[in-house]
């Protein structure tokens, strides 16, 4: 069965969580790529689609709602599942890492046509060495008024991994 697993994403943590799920589907058919990368794609070719992505300052990028509303004729004939990677759901005791407890889920069903039938939310990574200076001081503000780390100095992967790889089986078993 052929899979399209696509991400969206700027420091990397999105794809990291991609390939994760790529190992647990054990797919020998599974396809995963860019979606700021892809040029134009049949997924009617595939049986179904996985696609991850990135929040950055409270939004999911221009280019995944651009490559959701050009393709949505297909994607509606297909099984889709989404998740969204974001710091907010490193809070999983005020439910920040379920489609329920997502600001962001919220904006993206109403923004977006696209209803996949599986959702995810995972938290990410905060990364300080890896943003421009700019983005290190508004996460680090950001982080300060949310209760996160505040040490530039310090790298924290906040992503549940048993969550990830659970969403991954259950996005096996979707037929």
């Amino acid at each position: 069965m052929k899979v399209l697993l696509l991400y969206s994403t700027r420091e990397g943590h999105t794809k990291k969580i991609i390939q994760h799920i790529h190992k647990e589907l054990k797919c020998s058919e599974c396809q995963i790529e860019n979606i700021h990368k892809l040029k134009e794609i049949d997924l009617l070719k595939y049986k179904k689609i996985l696609i991850g992505a990135s929040i950055h300052y409270g939004h999911l990028s221009k280019e995944l709602y651009d490559f959701l509303e050009k393709n949505y004729t297909q994607l509606k004939k297909i099984k889709g599942a989404f998740f969204c990677v974001n710091l907010t759901a490193r809070k999983e005791k005020q439910k920040k890492d379920t489609p329920e407890g997502s600001t962001y889920i919220k904006k993206f069903l109403k923004k977006s046509s696209w209803e996949p039938q599986l959702i995810g939310v995972f938290a990410g990574e905060l990364c300080y060495h890896k943003y421009r200076w700019f983005d290190r001081i508004m996460i680090k503000i950001i982080m300060f008024l949310t209760g996160g780390i505040t040490n530039t100095s310090k790298s924290v992967e906040y992503t549940n991994w048993k969550k990830v790889s659970l969403f991954a089986k259950k996005f096996n078993k979707l037929q």
